[in-house]
C-alpha cells in the first residue's frame, strides 16, 4: 500500500525537475532560479551554455528523486533515506552550483 503513495508522489514530482531541466536546457532566453527573480540576456556572455549549464543542474537534482523513487519499490526505507539525504545535500548544492554556474557565464565588467 505504501509503493502506492509512494508512485503517487515522487513520479510527478521527479518529472517536475527533469522537466525543468529540459525546459532550461532548450530555453533561448536565460533561465532563472530563484521565483520571482529574472535573468536578463544583458547578464549573461553566453545564454546556450548558461542555460545547458542550469538544464544539467535540475537533471541532476532529478537523478537523485529518480533514484530514490526507485529504491521506494524496493525497500521504503532505502527510498527515504534517499530523499532525505538527496534533499538535505541536494538543495544547498543547487544553491552552490546555481552561484557558480551565473559567475561563470555573468558579463563581466
Amino acid at each position: 500500500m505504501h509503493w502506492i503513495i509512494w508512485t503517487i508522489i515522487m513520479v510527478p514530482v521527479s518529472a517536475l525537475f527533469t522537466g525543468i531541466g529540459i525546459y532550461a536546457w532548450k530555453r533561448s532566453e536565460p533561465m532563472w532560479f530563484w521565483s520571482g527573480t529574472e535573468v536578463k540576456k544583458e547578464e549573461i556572455s553566453d545564454v546556450p551554455a548558461y542555460n545547458r549549464a542550469n538544464g544539467i543542474m535540475w537533471i541532476c537534482f532529478s537523478a537523485v528523486l529518480w533514484t530514490s523513487t526507485v529504491l521506494g519499490f524496493l525497500r521504503m526505507k532505502w527510498g527515504g533515506y534517499c530523499l532525505i539525504g538527496g534533499c538535505i545535500i541536494g538543495l544547498p548544492a543547487l544553491i552552490f552550483a546555481y552561484g557558480r554556474i551565473y559567475a561563470r557565464y555573468r558579463n563581466k565588467p
